[in-house]
């Protein structure tokens, strides 16, 4: 795969996917999202592939957003396709069997902010920043803001980022619920692909199965969403994952996965 604004390297089955834009913050512009878009469909295809880190080169910026300089002159129409485009590849890592986890280096702001929040699970920098500053753009967040960033944080605390357009900082971040855990700027990365070697070591089925549950029940009412755990539940006891894992405790000894 040809890339020029990502970076790929893969390690014990976990990839990292390095946005890698410094000169622009990072930004996303229309040819970081169509390499964005092919690499999220090869991390679900890849067998290899277990666990999937997105974080941004340098220190200063996970991903600063959209890149403006592109987006100041285009039409509705345009904005639009941008806009979808954006929306199937955030959708896709939200939907993908494999976890992502965000490793955020820096600024993750407008569309940076929403790449993290369509990740799993987000790692932060003590020194990363968040908003949504659309708004001070005359426009509004159009990656998925409006509608992610309230599922995770509540509406109040959600409007407040958005109809400001204010930055928060790590610990705030942490405060109201938008990161999992903030390290030192220098441990970023090994924190978390000390996270993802912890996830990447259980069995593939049983990952699956609790992203769908978790990532497709939040979509169903709680009688729906329990009825829908229980499907899954009962479909995990279809693996040999289940039988290894639970002869593994029984026997007081490490499983050992084959994914099936």
């Amino acid at each position: 795969m040809n890339l020029e604004n990502l970076l790929l390297e893969i390690v014990e089955g976990v990839a990292t996917v390095t946005v890698n834009r410094p000169g622009a913050l990072n930004a996303l512009n229309l040819a970081t999202l169509a390499e964005l878009e092919d690499l999220v469909g090869e991390i679900g295809r890849n067998p290899e592939i277990r666990v999937a880190i997105i974080t941004g080169s340098g220190t200063k910026a996970f991903v600063a957003g959209a890149d403006i300089a592109t987006m100041r002159d285009m039409s509705p129409m345009e904005a639009r396709e941008m806009a979808l485009r954006a929306h199937r590849i955030f959708a896709g890592i939200e939907r993908s069997a494999k976890p992502f986890i965000a490793a955020v280096n820096g600024y993750a702001l407008g569309g940076g902010c929403e790449l993290a929040m369509a990740c799993d699970i987000r790692m932060a920098a003590e020194t990363a920043k968040f908003g949504q500053p659309e708004v001070n753009l005359g426009i509004l967040p159009g990656f998925g803001g409006t509608q992610r960033l309230p599922r995770l944080i509540g509406k109040g605390r959600a409007l407040e980022l958005i109809l400001t357009g204010e930055m928060i900082d790590a610990r705030e971040a942490l405060r109201i619920g938008l990161v999992n855990r903030i390290v030192a700027p220098g441990e970023l990365l090994d924190e978390t692909r000390l996270l993802a070697g912890k996830i990447a070591a259980k069995g593939l089925p049983a990952l699956q199965l609790c992203k769908q549950a978790v990532i497709n029940g939040l979509e169903m009412d709680i009688a729906r969403g329990c009825a829908y755990e229980a499907e899954l539940f009962a479909n995990s006891f279809a693996t040999a994952d289940q039988k290894e894992g639970m002869a593994a405790f029984l026997e007081k000894r490490p499983a050992a996965f084959r994914d099936c």
